[in-house]
Order: structure tokens, then sequence, then C-alpha cells
């Protein structure tokens, strides 16, 4: 059990942030599927993408690492193995989805594992649809959890009116319907990050977009056949986020963050932060597939806002932080229509509100949300604290204690790794303290 002690203390700087995760999972199984080599810069050799990676190797992809983050995958062109044991998917909830939606339409009878933390993650979501295009699929244990097996069938393509957004649930169906036969429609009730549709496109898939309707014609079981190529992959803007809040509550302090991803799908805590009063400039070197640039952040004194609506599926993964804003902020900071916050790798709105309460801040709890009033002084709880084995709650704790008046603890740390493995190097090169104990 890792644990690092954190101290109080104002960020500054600049940081060139690790390769954007949910980018990287998605390349490794593009890749895969394509026909010859794939050159690949900026992948964040983190746990999640690694146990995609590993898991489409399983499948018969060949890779091998030049680099940490440098690495030529060759694709199966369509010749899929069945793997010779099951596919770990560590805590990877992206992988898991995708990859469910890929072997569905493959023919492939297959068992998907994870951890204890993945494991009570439900999959009813993407199973449900997945079924209605005829794939077959088994609870081992209990129903919608993992362990999950898929057995070998033939899919045909729906029309699916998705009830929550959810971008995972979306590209499974993408990745399914690639190997369907017919058309699959989806249809999403509000916008969701984008980065499957941008990859597909990039890799010549034709997609239908017509506002939040997106149409994919199946290639049947042989699948696409389309090429391998050379791809840059962006920084992680979420993993950008954590010193985004930081400087932006601290008057004078200044952020430079390079080569981070500016999807507009995926940037929606930039306004909500300029609502809240920061200073946020942000410079685009290259659209590409995805755009990317330079985000410029300056300190100031932020205040309280309401986050709701359509702009939460596009802000997801920074709602812990930004709860860490929202203590802050002079007023009141609201969240709502927030619930998916309760089945990631910790129920996110009960452990926030939980850690809030014991840092001085007054919080209400919702069913979906949280109402939280910002405090002039957080003051640090003298006990250990546990991160839930959660990545953004363990990153969220250490960015909330620079904001405080004492050291605390972080405890059960290492699920930092799956999307950041390099956040405590970065947060005492911007000038915090983390001591690993």
């Amino acid at each position: 059990m890792i644990q690092y002690k954190i101290f109080p203390r104002n960020l500054s700087g600049s940081v060139i942030l690790p390769g954007d995760k949910s980018i990287s999972q998605r390349v490794s199984i593009l890749c895969g599927i394509a026909d010859g080599q794939s050159h690949i810069s900026g992948f964040l050799n983190g746990h999640d993408s690694m146990s995609t990676l590993i898991a489409m190797e399983s499948l018969g992809i060949k890779y091998k690492f030049i680099t940490d983050t440098e690495l030529i995958i060759n694709g199966v062109n369509g010749h899929f193995k069945k793997p010779n044991k099951k596919l770990d998917l560590g805590n990877s909830g992206t992988g898991t989805r995708l990859l469910s939606g890929l072997i569905s339409g493959i023919g492939l009878s297959v068992e998907i594992i994870g951890d204890k933390s993945l494991s009570s993650r439900p999959m009813d979501r993407i199973t449900i649809p997945l079924e209605l295009m005829g794939a077959k699929i088994v609870f081992t244990k209990e129903k919608s959890t993992l362990p999950m097996r898929i057995i070998s069938s033939k899919l045909k393509g729906i029309t699916y009116q998705m009830p929550i957004a959810s971008a995972q649930v979306k590209s499974c169906l993408l990745f399914a319907g690639l190997y369907a036969d017919g058309i699959t429609t989806i249809i999403e009730p509000s916008f969701t990050r984008d980065h499957t549709e941008k990859l597909f496109n990039l890799f010549n898939i034709p997609l239908n977009i017509d506002d939040r309707k997106i149409s994919i014609k199946g290639f049947g079981k042989s699948g696409p056949k389309i090429k391998g190529r050379d791809i840059k992959i962006p920084g992680d803007f979420s993993s950008g986020a954590f010193w985004i809040v930081a400087v932006a509550g601290i008057v004078g302090s200044r952020l430079e963050i390079k080569n981070v991803g500016l999807n507009p799908k995926r940037i929606a805590l930039l306004e909500v932060l300029k609502r809240m009063g920061a200073k946020i400039e942000i410079k685009f070197q290259n659209k590409n597939y995805d755009p990317y640039g330079t985000i410029f952040v300056e300190g100031t004194k932020l205040r309280g806002t309401v986050i709701q609506g359509d702009e939460i599926p596009n802000l997801i993964d920074e709602l812990p932080i930004i709860a860490v804003a929202g203590s802050i902020a002079k007023g009141k900071t609201i969240i709502k229509g927030a619930e998916e916050l309760r089945f990631k790798e910790s129920d996110r709105i009960s452990v926030m509100v939980k850690y809030l309460k014991l840092f001085g801040v007054n919080v209400i709890e919702r069913k979906d949300g949280m109402e939280i009033t910002g405090v002039d002084q957080l003051v640090s709880p003298n006990k250990v604290l546990d991160s839930h084995d959660d990545h953004r709650i363990a990153m969220s704790l250490a960015i909330l204690n620079t904001f405080a008046n004492d050291e605390i603890t972080i405890k059960n740390v290492e699920c930092v790794n799956t999307s950041y493995p390099n956040f405590w190097e970065h947060l005492n090169l911007l000038g915090g303290k983390a001591i690993k104990l």
C-alpha cells in the first residue's frame, strides 16, 4: 500500500501532461483492427491503457514500445484469434466497454474479468443494447457485473435511443456496429465526447452524424478494411484539470500546460471556471484529428456557480476537482444531474462530500450531486485519508490540501497509475510538496 504525505503549497509553473487515456485506449483498438503497422506517439503508459493494449494482444495484435510513450502496433486485419485466457481489464471501465462492443462483433467467445472495483460497476448499460443487436452475454456471478462471458454470435444493426448520455456506451455500440449487418444508429440524449467519431474519421470509417444521431453501416463479421497509420496522442485534459483548479483559485499563481487536448466536447471545465471568475486562455497549435494546444491560467478569487444540464457529460471526470474549486470559492457551487458519478471507480458524490466536510466545508449531498458553500480557509483533517481505490479521488484530495493549513496523508494511491503515473512528480515540479512514505 503506497501512501503520500501532502503539504499545503501554492502551485505555479509549466507542465507537459501524459497522453490522453481515452484516446490511447481507442487508438489501441483501431490500430489493432487495421492492416499493417501503426506508429503511435504520446501513448499513456498507465494501467488502464496498458490493460486495453494487452487485451488486444490476447486477440492477436503485436506491439513493441520504442520509448515509454512511443510504440508500434501491428494490426490483425480482421484475423482475430481466440484468447487462451480470460481478458483481465484491471480497473478500466473504458477498456471493458469498448472491447465488449468489439468482441461481440468479431464472433469470438471471450470472458472478461476485472479488479474488485471494476467488478462492482454495472455493465447493463452496454449489455442491453448489445443483446438487442444479437449478442449473447452471460454474467458468471452477479447479474450485470463482471465477470462476463461474451459468446460468439452474429450482430445486426439497430436504432438505439440512449437513456443516459455516455461516451463509453456510444463507443461500445459503434465498435459493435462495425461488425454488424445493416445500419446501427445511436441517438444521444445530449452530446458526449466524440473521440471515437474523430478517430473513425481518421481511419476513413464512414459515419453519418446528424445532430445527436450517429449512424454507421456495418461491414459484417469481416469488419472494416482500414490501414495502419501514424498517430500523435495529445496530453490528457482530465489530468490537466487538477493543475488548472490548483492555480485558478490562488491569486498571483500562473500555469502553462503544453500539448494538451482541446477537443470542444472535452473542455467544459474551462467554461465553468471562467464563470467562477478564472482567468484562462487557450492557444490552438494544430487541429489534427483532435485539436490540441496550450492552456494559460492566472490565479484569482473564485466565486460559486451552478453546473448542470448538457455540460455534465462533457466534464463528468472533472466533477471531483470542480468540487474542490467550489470549496474555496465565494458563495455556493451547485452540481446537478450528475448521478453518473455514483457509478465510477467509487461513489464520487458520497466520497467527495465526506472529505469536503472533513476539511471544514459546508456541503450538502444530493442524489444527483452536491451543494457546496466555500470557505476562506480549509482545515486539514488529522487523519489518514483513503483514496477508495479511485485515481480521481486521490488526486483531488492532494489538490484540496494544497489550499489547506497542514499536512495530510493519503493511502492506497496506487490507483493514480491508471491515468497519471507521474502525478506526484509533477505536483512537486509545480512547487508542491508530496513525500512518499
